[in-house]
């Protein structure tokens, strides 16, 4: 297929069904038809507010999917990357009982088990092996569930979807779990240039043996689809052949299978029928309508998903993707349809397409509104609303379309984008965050003290506006603060581009950015935002807010007293970061490395320091272009009383070491610069040790600190 307009559609499309499906089948995940049926009924749309849940949910069905697959872009866009290498991106991205998989214990759940393998130096695919963990725990649903991107990067090419399904699913699965991944990676690949569902599924199934379950249940389910059967007498026979009492453990790929069949092959080609069908035959919902939502989300584009209710403007493009590289959690739709474009093409021999000079907001697909809102709190105007548009310019063809009617002075249209920890979190509460939580939420800010935020904007008004642009950071009693910049005076029908230095906000998170809108006469009209972007990296130090108490001796204090914003902004993965002291970072490791880290994948060159000292440790340090817990380099200073800077690549290496005299408890001012491939270590304000990284140099990522066998501690981590 041509990676085309056509092939990006389709991608777009596919991630919206993916998202849709999943948020429409977690609130009642692992019911059974009946008891849907007895309280819900069938499921035409969200139920969310009958079960008070929210929409946007944590997922593990949505982050393995879009994280794994950057083991493409981690290991040189390679076709044939190793069962191996997709298993050491697991390690970089999961932090244990944190994010990406669901965590209940080793034998309780596949991925688990799976990921203690390869922690344990099991390398895929044994560690997903039946011979490893037993035919029960291997065939479970899990590589199904995670598989639709390797489908997607396979546009018209199901062999090689099938292929990349078999590795990639071999991390965590064998036998019947990757069969079943490879029908839906197949059938995703076939959407792209196959439009008869029913052809899709037959060649689909080709693929795996034909004594296998999976393939049997296919042809059984072909067979009730073209008698008098309605899909509710498939879905009983289904479970009296295939249903959760003939197959045990948590949670079979066989019987889920089946329903992603069933749905396929009655819902009329119609995504609201289709997952309907899936949505209220029950069992694993979300994993199973997330499949069906991406196969016709590619099959039939934005159109289909179009036909039925609104199932876009609720998820509003929203995706949450926690894991170690929290840059990366606060994400939406064309975000990850850019990047696994972008995937494909580089796995095709061609370069990334660079959208409006790769802005962080590019709206360059229809409906695409990336996480943006109206804030119709205090003064602001309840007559505005947003839209994506056909916008012609240099850059691009789309725009987001602010439209506003009677404005007037005193009265803002402002709208804004959640850019680390959404407001709406705190307002949940007792079984909700529990609920909530069960994945936690891992972040960093996207924006930071420093970084430079440039938009266009077009006035499609006749008269003139006066446009802010705006900050708000989690503060004081974890409440969002805002700062304005300057007034822009934007005549009637002008394009400008506006920029602004983000000011200090005293090493608190950034919570949102957004842009309002104000005129000193009653005006109505529109106002589109070409695009957006964050650049540079900040010049700021990293601390605890000064609104935080200092620890006082002989006082009782609870972590609460510290607020948890400030700290939830670094991601985690330490056995202890402590706050019954005076240093702002107090963390430790017993066994192993542990890191915390802060910052974003647009940061490359820039320096940071920071004062600290090491109580008892193997090693500790600074680290900088993290991109997870298995990428990254560090400035290290060493029990072997050495200074070393390394590389951890999955393994750590040492680029370069030199003698170091190490005193416990003693501080050390460090610097730890990295220009281009060269990185440079300073201590006490003295260059000791360069290098230059000729072996695929990490070229952007988060900075943190890092610990080995005990304690690391300072007040604070300056970047510039």
């Amino acid at each position: 297929m041509n990676l085309d307009k056509v092939f990006e559609n389709k991608v777009y499309a596919g991630v919206l069904g993916k998202i849709i499906g999943v948020y429409l089948g977690r609130p009642f995940e692992g019911w059974y038809y009946d008891r849907i049926m007895e309280e819900l009924g069938p499921i035409n749309y969200y139920v969310n507010d009958k079960l008070d849940f929210p929409i946007h949910v944590t997922d593990d069905d949505l982050t393995g999917t879009f994280r794994f697959i950057n083991a493409l872009k981690h290991f040189n866009f390679d076709k044939n990357i190793s069962p191996k290498q997709i298993g050491q991106t697991w390690l970089n991205y999961c932090i244990e009982n944190q994010t990406v998989l669901a965590w209940a214990g080793k034998g309780v759940l596949t991925e688990e088990s799976a990921y203690m393998n390869l922690k344990q130096g099991i390398h895929a695919p044994e560690s997903g092996s039946i011979a490893q963990n037993g035919k029960v725990i291997a065939e479970q649903i899990g590589a199904q569930i995670f598989i639709d991107g390797w489908g997607m990067v396979s546009p018209g090419d199901p062999e090689q979807a099938v292929d990349l399904a078999k590795r990639a699913g071999s991390v965590s699965h064998d036998g019947e779990s990757v069969y079943g991944a490879q029908v839906v990676a197949a059938m995703e690949a076939m959407a792209f240039i196959e439009n008869d569902i029913k052809k899709i599924i037959e060649e689909s199934k080709k693929f795996v043996p034909t004594d296998s379950t999976i393939y049997k249940l296919i042809s059984d389910i072909q067979d009730w689809s073209s008698g008098n059967l309605d899909w509710e007498q498939a879905r009983s026979k289904i479970e009296d052949k295939y249903g959760y009492s003939k197959f045990p453990g948590n949670c079979h790929i066989v019987p889920n299978h089946a329903l992603i069949i069933l749905a396929l092959l009655f819902g009329d080609d119609d995504f609201q029928k289709s997952l309907m069908i899936v949505n209220t035959a029950g069992w694993d919902t979300d994993c199973n309508s997330g499949n069906v939502g991406c196969i016709l989300g590619i099959k039939n584009e934005l159109e289909g998903i179009q036909k039925g209710p609104d199932y876009i403007t609720p998820v509003n493009d929203i995706i949450y993707l926690p894991t170690a590289y929290g840059s990366e959690t606060m994400t939406d739709a064309l975000l990850e349809s850019q990047n696994i474009i972008n995937i494909t093409r580089r796995m095709n021999g061609l370069e990334s397409k660079v959208i409006k000079n790769n802005a962080r907001y590019n709206f360059e697909m229809e409906t695409a509104t990336q996480g943006w809102m109206v804030d119709k709190t205090n003064d602001n105007n309840l007559n505005t609303s947003l839209s994506n548009v056909e916008f012609k310019s240099d850059n691009g063809t789309r725009a987001l379309q602010v439209s506003f009617t009677d404005l007037s002075f005193g009265l803002s249209s402002e709208v804004f984008v959640d850019s680390f920890f959404p407001e709406w979190f705190t307002k949940l509460e007792g079984y909700q965050v529990q609920r909530y939580f069960h994945y936690d939420y891992v972040a960093c800010p996207i924006v930071y003290t420093g970084q430079n935020i440039k938009t266009e904007i077009i006035s499609r008004s006749d008269k003139d506006l006066r446009i802010n642009l705006f900050i708000k950071y989690w503060g004081d009693g974890d409440k969002l603060i805002k700062i304005t910049s300057e007034d822009y005076n934007l005549k009637a029908n002008e394009n400008s581009v506006l920029e602004w230095s983000v000011p200090d906000t005293f090493s608190n998170p950034i919570g949102q950015i957004g842009i309002s809108i104000n005129s000193d006469d009653n005006i109505s009209g529109k106002l589109l935002i070409n695009y957006l972007n964050i650049s540079g990296s900040p010049k700021m130090t990293f601390k605890r807010p000064d609104h935080i108490d200092e620890f006082k001796r002989g006082i009782f204090y609870k972590e609460e007293v510290y607020g948890q914003l400030w700290k939830r902004a670094w991601v985690n993965d330490v056995d202890k970061w402590q706050y019954r002291h005076n240093e702002s970072f107090k963390v430790v490791r017993g066994i192993g490395r542990g890191h915390i880290m802060t910052g974003s994948e647009t940061w490359k060159d820039y320096s940071i320091s920071a004062k600290i000292s090491i109580p008892l440790a193997s090693a500790g340090g600074l680290i900088l272009r993290s991109q997870g817990l298995k990428r990254y380099y560090s400035l290290e200073l060493t029990k072997e009383n050495k200074l070393k800077i390394n590389k951890m690549e999955y393994d750590l290496k040492t680029l370069k070491e030199i003698d170091f005299d190490l005193e416990f408890f003693k501080d050390y001012e460090l610097k730890f610069k990295v220009d281009g491939n060269k990185l440079q270590g300073f201590v006490d304000n003295k260059l000791l040790i360069e290098v230059e990284d000729k072996s695929n140099p990490y070229e952007e990522g988060m900075i943190g600190f890092f610990t080995e066998n005990g304690a690391i501690q300072s007040d604070s981590i300056s970047i510039e």
